[in-house]
């Protein structure tokens, strides 16, 4: 009978002694992982920001593009004007 209770104490001891072991180990998982998605967040934030950037530049270039044209063209007649004249 004392050999039961023994070994009764020592597998709830073991119990305890593992649950623990395993909540422990579950808390530093979830704080691991909620830096590594703090981090990830942080990422995504400065690359959407870098991509805003770049759709305002690609936007832009088109118009840039169209004023060059334009001043092409107008320093064409000028230098056509200058030989004429």
């Amino acid at each position: 009978m004392e050999a039961i209770i023994g070994a009764a104490i020592t597998g709830i001891c073991s119990l305890v002694g593992i649950i623990l072991t395993v909540n422990a180990s579950n808390r530093k998982i979830e704080h691991q992982l909620e830096l590594s998605q703090a981090v990830m967040n942080t990422k995504i934030e400065s690359l959407t920001t870098e991509v805003r950037h770049h759709n305002e530049f690609a936007r832009r270039m088109p118009v840039v593009e169209e004023q060059i044209r334009s001043h092409d063209r107008r320093l064409e007649v000028l230098e056509h004007e200058g030989k004429a004249g």
